[in-house]
């Protein structure tokens, strides 16, 4: 489904809908289900008919057959049981997983803002416990649902030709005890999403605590971490103590329920017989009957509170696949290719939150093949810069193009695949280092990616590791030094090998010896192609054709070394400043 048929379906309609591709085990799971429905309503009636027929006219025989015919039942109940308990979690499973694929994927179409508001914690708690009640909605609900409303139902139906009016008393209670349920059900649906909002936040804490534990180690602050995990962790207990609460109004009135309806069935029935009006064994088989129906009022009700738990995380699911991406491909996109790589800023300007202007009325045009380095103070608008020529924002005021293509009117994805970037804040994922360079080309041969690794100058390091390119890197790459990590991202770019380069500052945490060794190999990789470099270190940019200076969003100066340092503007000063320091 698209985010539109997100936005104009119901949550029901939408969780229906994931029914579809497994309903073959949804009709299995429903018949079986029927079918110990069915089993279940006999023993009353054998029992009723063993009380008015067999044994008082001494069929003994046929008594212990019905017996044996009915053990025989009950051992086709206990398959069907396995049944509907094997697959029918085998189908709620498979509903979760689709539920769960079709999140990540609209995750994975959102924009970088969308990152910038929510924390990952969140996003995870979303991802998985969110997700965990609807396995138990889509399994237990139809089927509970199903096999309460044929039990009762047909319960009522044979009690009527038995004693109407005593089923009518019975009948009479079923309506109000659905009635206090369901308004329990709402206190208990109100609390269910505060806890799931609760759980999410406690994730998010989790999550950051985690990720910064060297940090806090350092600052030997496992105090200021253990208290602000307290805090959430006492916040998620309160939302838990309402919830159990509403929990403990719902099951304690439902058990009050059920146990008077069998002090109503008995007091009015006594009354029956007391006129001749009823059969002591029409009794026995009116309690019978309610006790068959009293495990489908309880899984009713059960029902209704994995309902209200599901649906809270229903509607967290739904309202998140609501969400449109900020950035959308235009209707009539098309596919950039053959890039040469000539770059035009026009006039650009842009603003995060739509209140301070980053970058004001930029302009700046790129040569196919040319290498332009960008320098100024931090948070100038360098980096912004940047990340609005491969589309990661849209700009404000102004336009983009490539080679003279509005990067607004061709395909993010083609867009992407013909921008390389190496950041200054590498990302490696938890796997092997072969992997991690492959990234930047998943069908590479283990002879690219090798050749990779050298023009990076990291093959002889990968050598060196206990299981070479097997090696695996930890958590964010953290079993590797800085330097490596920035070479392994490095080498992705190489195995990538796209028309059009941004390095972010790509060098920042090498060795002079290393620099100068990856500085060889960036000469190498930028010939033919467009390149643009953020560097704060100006002996990276030797190599750069024309050097731009930006500084409060403006661009101040553009030119060559020489021009910059003869105009003694802010480029001359940064130069002056790193020289004397050397």
């Amino acid at each position: 489904m698209t985010t539109k048929d997100f936005q104009n379906k119901s949550p029901l309609r939408i969780f229906l809908s994931y029914f579809k591709n497994h309903r073959k085990l949804f009709i299995i799971d429903l018949l079986c289900a029927c079918l110990i429905a069915g089993i279940d309503l006999l023993f009353p009636l054998i029992t009723r008919s063993a009380l008015y027929d067999l044994l008082p006219n001494n069929l003994y025989g046929t008594f212990f057959t019905v017996i044996g015919a009915l053990v025989f039942c009950y051992l086709i109940r206990t398959g069907l049981n396995y049944i509907v308990a094997y697959y029918g979690h085998t189908f709620g499973i498979r509903v979760e997983a689709d539920i769960r694929a079709d999140l990540f994927r609209h995750m994975q179409k959102q924009s970088f803002d969308f990152y910038d508001r929510n924390r990952t914690g969140q996003l995870m708690s979303r991802l998985t416990s969110d997700l965990f009640e609807l396995t138990e909605l889509a399994h237990h609900g139809p089927e509970d649902l199903l096999i309460s409303t044929v039990t009762i139902i047909g319960a009522l139906i044979v009690m009527a030709t038995i004693q109407w009016q005593l089923a009518l008393v019975v009948g009479i209670l079923i309506p109000v005890f659905l009635v206090v349920i369901m308004t329990m059900r709402r206190g208990m649906g109100t609390a269910s999403v505060e806890v799931k909002k609760k759980t999410a936040h406690i994730n998010t804490e989790i999550e950051s605590s985690l990720s910064g534990i060297r940090t806090a180690k350092a600052f030997a602050n496992e105090d200021l971490e253990t208290v602000r995990f307290d805090r959430a962790n006492d916040m998620f207990k309160g939302s838990k103590r309402m919830f159990h609460k509403a929990m403990g109004r719902f099951h304690s009135s439902m058990e009050f329920f059920l146990c008077s309806m069998n002090a109503v069935v008995i007091g009015v029935g006594g009354y029956f017989i007391m006129k001749n009006e009823m059969d002591y064994r029409d009794l026995i088989t009116f309690t019978l009957y309610i006790a068959t129906f009293i495990n489908p009022m309880r899984k009713l009700s059960n029902f209704s509170e994995m309902f209200a738990n599901g649906f809270a995380g229903l509607n967290r699911f739904v309202n998140l696949m609501r969400t449109e991406p900020t950035l959308q491909d235009a209707p009539d996109a098309t596919t950039l290719s053959d890039v040469k790589g000539a770059i035009t800023v026009e006039d650009v300007s842009f603003t995060y939150d739509g209140s301070l202007d980053v970058l004001h009325n930029v302009t700046l045009d790129v040569q196919p093949g040319e290498t332009v380095a960008i320098v100024g103070p931090s948070g100038g608008g360098k980096t912004t810069l940047c990340q609005l020529i491969p589309r990661f924002y849209d700009v404000s005021d102004g336009s983009i193009r490539i080679d003279g293509h509005d990067i607004r009117q061709v395909t993010q994805r083609s867009l992407h695949e013909n921008i390389g970037i190496v950041q200054q804040d590498v990302f490696l994922f938890a796997d092997t280092i072969f992997e991690n360079i492959r990234y930047g080309k998943p069908d590479a041969t283990k002879e690219e990616v090798i050749e990779a690794a050298k023009k990076a100058e990291i093959y002889e390091d990968i050598l060196a590791m206990p299981h070479g390119f097997d090696t695996y890197v930890g958590e964010r790459g953290t079993l590797l030094s800085g330097g490596q990590k920035q070479r392994v991202a490095i080498a992705r770019i190489f195995l990538k090998n796209p028309p059009i380069l941004i390095l972010d500052e790509a060098t920042s945490a090498l060795d002079s010896v290393t620099e100068a060794k990856i500085q060889r190999a960036f000469d190498n990789l930028a010939k033919g192609r467009t390149t643009l470099i953020i560097a704060h270190r100006l002996s990276t940019i030797r190599a750069a054709s024309r050097i731009v200076s930006i500084a409060d969003g403006v661009i101040t100066e553009c030119g060559t070394h020489q021009e910059l340092l003869s105009a003694g503007g802010i480029y001359a000063d940064l130069y002056k400043t790193q020289h004397s320091l050397s």
